[in-house]
């Protein structure tokens, strides 16, 4: 069995944010499968999708302080820079990071660990809403 989808993620602000809740309030067809892979594409180059740590959220702001020292804004070598000095870093992070995650489906559900959740990585000032593909695979 196939199934695709977009889903669309509330706008958020730069940093790190676990979105799992979110994006499984929009896939209700996941109980369906009971075993198979569950592919989430995001559709933009300046965020990412990852997946780490669920429970404590200073994980998530050392992320954004990790990423923002690795790949600072105002480089004299940036030659993208009409958007704001923001865009390339913003760029640079999403490849570094990747725009899709392949998960397990067990039993209806992401079989993912108990202290793992997915994380939406916006890495623009103002990246407004973003729009990931969902695409469904198994019995």
């Amino acid at each position: 069995m196939w199934l695709q989808k977009e889903i669309r993620l509330k706008p958020r602000q730069r940093g790190f944010h676990l979105v799992t809740t979110e994006i499984l309030k929009q896939l209700p067809e996941l109980s369906d499968f009971k075993v198979g892979l569950a592919h989430f594409f995001i559709q933009h180059t300046s965020a990412s999708l990852t997946l780490n740590e669920n429970a404590d959220p200073t994980v998530r702001a050392d992320f954004e302080q990790f990423f923002n020292r690795y790949v600072p804004e105002n480089e004299p070598y940036f030659q993208h820079t009409l958007e704001g000095s923001d865009d390339m870093p913003a760029h640079l992070k999403a490849s570094l990071l990747g725009n899709s995650l392949t998960l397990p489906i067990t039993n209806g559900q992401l079989n993912i660990g108990i202290w793992q959740g997915i994380y939406l990585g916006e890495h623009r000032n103002h990246g407004g809403s973003r729009q990931i593909v969902v695409t469904l695979n198994g019995e």
